[in-house]
């Protein structure tokens, strides 16, 4: 029997491209996972560095035996900091694939994945502090309510954060088949595999503090990048994409763009396109995860 691949990289060639990569420049791949991006970056340096960072350690076993390349066990939250330890304070592009890699959603132990059965964990790290077990069986209604609507954006959250605190009354939940058995009752009808995946992102999310790490990473990229250095990040939900566009288009996650007195925009970064880039049909055919990426492609003033 074949192995599934850790991971198929999305966008591969406009990821590539959209980084410019300099032979002799450094570079940061911030979600390392199975390394074909990493790979394909690697193919194009002379003199230059990769450093890859992953907080997963099932990733470690991916790593390409090069000297051109650093591999560095952490949440890309904290970025910076590790870089500092080897002695770099700019780099001329960052790269980040966001979300979760094919390999934790086909792993049932994981518990990320709606088709399989296993433990309520979905934590990207060991080192996490709680598993999705832990937010289904502790948090209050009203905190549950928001994670499924904001995170999850079901119509139902207020229904389904009631039931989840009235079911763990009775019998707390161990399994994702647990969790599941209550989610078929609430599901639309004919939506339920949609409705299980926007659930299960949520709780995902959640225990990952995903939109905290993904600010937090995304306001060190402007000190971090060289002027003339890219920022290339996909994207997979709206979520994600609404905080890089902002980023990106604004300079900030939130409120109105500012400008100067000649009314130019006040931001660190340039978007190359006007739109997200996103995959081709072709693609898509080949690894359906490519359907909901969104590329976004920036450059440091």
């Amino acid at each position: 029997m074949t192995a599934l691949p850790y991971h198929i990289p999305v966008m591969l060639g406009p990821c590539i491209e959209g980084m410019a990569i300099d032979p002799n420049g450094i570079y940061i791949d911030l979600t390392f996972g199975g390394g074909g991006h990493s790979r394909e970056i690697l193919k194009h340096l002379d003199k230059g560095h990769l450093y890859g960072f992953d907080q997963d350690l099932d990733a470690e076993a991916n790593i390409p035996e090069d000297v051109r390349f650093t591999f560095i066990q952490a949440n890309f939250r904290d970025f910076r900091k590790y870089l500092r330890l080897y002695g770099v304070s700019q780099v001329d592009g960052i790269l980040a694939d966001l979300g979760i890699s094919s390999h934790q959603i086909d792993e049932p132990k994981r518990g990320f994945s709606t088709r399989f059965e296993g433990e309520l964990d979905m934590r990207m790290s060991s080192g996490m502090d709680i598993s999705a077990k832990d937010v289904l069986n502790t948090y209050e209604e009203g905190k549950l309510h928001k994670i499924f609507g904001i995170y999850g954006e079901i119509k139902n959250a207020k229904t389904l954060a009631q039931a989840v605190v009235s079911q763990r009354a009775a019998a707390q939940f161990e399994t994702t088949a647990d969790f599941k058995a209550l989610l078929q009752k609430y599901a639309p009808r004919g939506k339920e595999f949609k409705y299980f995946a926007q659930v299960f992102q949520a709780l995902r999310i959640e225990v990952n503090d995903e939109m905290g790490a993904l600010e937090d990473m995304l306001k060190q990229t402007v000190e971090a990048l060289k002027p003339g250095g890219r920022l290339v990040v996909m994207s997979y939900h709206s979520l994600e994409d609404r905080l890089v566009k902002n980023f990106i288009n604004k300079g900030k996650f939130q409120g109105e763009v500012e400008k100067d007195f000649y009314g130019n925009l006040l931001r660190p970064l340039e978007p190359i396109h006007r739109k997200a880039l996103i995959a081709d049909e072709e693609e898509i055919q080949r690894n359906n995860r490519a359907r909901s990426a969104k590329l976004r492609i920036a450059e440091k003033k």
